[in-house]
């Protein structure tokens, strides 16, 4: 049995309009479930990383990463991105 999602972030880097990547999704229970369910549903690279979740999960839309997780969110991202790559046969 899965562990019930108990937080979940949805962030976006958008390099040419933003200086950091910022939240555009946040919740608990049954609200951080639907992030999950509709970002999967939508081809949105999912990745669990509840410490970094239970950090922004607080954060409301439109908030910037705060600087002192950008490492943090910079390797997640880039994971996300090699993944992506990988799974579209780009290099």
């Amino acid at each position: 049995m899965e562990r019930e999602i108990e937080e979940a972030v949805a962030i976006k880097y958008e390099k040419d309009r933003r200086a950091a990547p910022h939240v555009v999704a946040a919740g608990k229970g049954p609200l951080a479930q639907r992030i999950v369910e509709v970002a999967a549903a939508a081809g949105v690279p999912v990745l669990k990383e509840p410490r970094i979740a239970g950090l922004l999960a607080n954060l409301p839309p439109g908030t910037e990463i705060p600087p002192d997780l950008y490492q943090a969110v910079a390797e997640i991202l880039v994971f996300i991105y090699r993944m992506d790559r990988r799974c579209s046969g780009r290099k």
